[in-house]
This record gives C-alpha cells, sequence and structure tokens, in this order.
C-alpha cells in the first residue's frame, strides 16, 4: 500500500487515529466491564458485542496506522495547475459517446463518484493524471478501453 495523500488526508486519520486510541479505546473497556459484570461470559451478548467492537477498533487503528506510515505525502499547494493533479479540475469529453462531465481528481480519501469526485488510483483517474487541456488519453477499464479528450483544466 503506498496511497498518494494530502497533508490535509493525513490530518484527518490521524485524529481518528488519536480518537480511536484514547476515546474509543475507553468506551469500550468501559462496555467490557460493565457487560462482564452481568455474569457468565460464555452466555453474555453484551460482553461478545463488547469484545467485537474492541477487535474492530483495533484493525480500524492497524489500518490508520498502516496508512500513515506508508502515504507518499504530496503539496497540493506546489503543484502545477496547467496539469491534471491532486485536486485538480477539469472539463472533459468522453470521445465515444460525445459526453462531457467537470471532474476533480482527488485522493482516495476523498473520493465521490456521484459528485465527480475521482480517484487518482481508479482506471479514469490515472490515465488522466499528469495529462494537460488538449490531451487525449486512453483509459484501461476492466473489460474496455476507452478514449477521454481533456477539454479545459479548470
Amino acid at each position: 500500500m503506498n496511497n498518494i495523500l494530502t497533508e490535509e488526508n493525513i490530518k484527518k486519520l490521524r485524529e481518528e487515529l488519536d480518537y480511536r486510541m484514547t476515546v474509543k479505546r475507553a468506551e469500550i473497556a468501559k462496555e467490557k466491564l460493565v457487560a462482564a459484570a452481568h455474569g457468565d461470559r460464555s452466555e453474555n451478548a453484551e460482553y461478545k458485542e463488547a469484545c467485537r467492537n474492541y477487535r474492530e477498533n483495533d484493525n480500524r487503528i492497524q489500518y490508520l496506522l498502516t496508512m500513515i506510515s506508508t502515504a507518499t505525502v504530496i503539496d497540493d499547494n506546489s503543484i502545477d495547475r496547467s496539469v491534471l493533479g491532486i485536486n485538480s479540475k477539469a472539463r472533459i469529453r468522453f470521445v465515444d459517446d460525445d459526453d462531457e462531465d467537470v471532474i476533480t481528481l482527488v485522493t482516495t480519501m476523498d473520493v465521490d463518484p456521484e459528485n465527480m469526485l475521482i480517484s487518482i488510483e481508479s482506471d479514469l483517474g490515472k490515465a488522466l493524471f499528469g495529462s494537460k487541456a488538449g490531451d487525449i488519453v486512453e483509459v484501461n477499464a476492466p473489460g474496455e478501453k476507452y478514449s477521454v479528450e481533456v477539454l479545459e483544466v479548470l
């Protein structure tokens, strides 16, 4: 895993990590104590649920630590704005069907396809990353290839 992230993405990951390691862990520990006081743990659904919450929280903590430690952090303020990169917006045209869209290339943390926030790690994002207005790129999607023209970098 080597995700490209911004400083803002790293900040959000660290905030969640801090919350999960302090507040969330303490809440779960309290849940386990209360549930354990109800008696036989082998038949105690509340205790089992608290243990499951503990494991899920720990898994998320490990994921966050991995994301932070393996990320390639970029400064999105020092990027050439004439070239499509992180947080770049562009008006594009799908060559085959002549449809136009305005997309924004984002990190994996900010993806929202319904609002055309496209990950730079997606097939479309990889093809567009580094392109300029006037470029026609080929997108290698699973099971199909299609062409996209960059009409304008906004």
